[in-house]
């Protein structure tokens, strides 16, 4: 299995393996299905692992989902960064990291974590699967596992496809705040959503 390197906060290289990404390739500009209903068989989940975080790494790198994800990091691109915080959460037992798999391939992940003692929600899903359930089987899935409710949902206003998975999910818009989105450079609303 190749490996994949990178520095750490104190420049010593790490090497981890690296996740195959055959599959990942026959799906980019695959054609939405033709019911937008993904079949909950085709969508499974399992626990994140560090070798699949270059390929989450590389589907937030998506201009159009930074868009739409609004409240991003100041700097998506900073792969060490990236690494060390996320190894440091597969690492956290509050948080709760599952990999999206459609017929066995990685598109995408979700977890809950916590912002002072609140259950928090968040899932990034490779482009090439949007529009087609994948993002609402995959919750449906998650909230069968993770039980911690109530669970928060924070989506940018006009992220409207990310509002429909949680509301097809039984979340309930609460209330807006305001915040800074660094993908966007300005200050925006967010929806805030809630599953009890």
């Amino acid at each position: 299995m190749p490996l994949l390197s990178f520095p750490d906060s104190s420049g010593n290289l790490v090497s981890i393996p690296a996740a195959p990404t055959t599959c990942l390739a026959a799906y980019h500009g695959a054609a939405p299905s033709s019911s937008n209903a993904m079949q909950h068989s085709r969508v499974q989940l399992r626990k994140a692992q560090v070798a699949d975080l270059e390929s989450f790494f590389q589907f937030q790198l998506d201009e159009e989902g930074l868009y739409l994800a609004a409240f991003t990091p100041k700097v998506p691109s900073d792969r060490a960064a990236y690494f060390e915080k996320y190894t440091r959460h597969l690492n956290d037992p509050s948080i709760n990291t599952q990999a999206i798999l459609v017929d066995g391939c990685l598109v995408g992940s979700i977890a809950k974590f916590e912002i002072a003692g609140d259950a928090e929600i968040t899932y990034w899903l490779d482009r090439s699967h949007w529009g087609q359930g994948v993002a609402t089987a995959a919750l449906t899935a998650f909230l069968a596992l993770e039980k911690a409710r109530p669970i928060f949902g924070r989506v940018a206003f006009d992220n409207v496809g990310s509002q429909r998975v949680l509301e097809k999910c039984g979340f309930v818009k609460i209330g807006t705040n305001k915040g800074f989105a660094n993908a966007r450079q300005a200050e925006i609303e967010e929806s805030i959503y809630q599953l009890r």
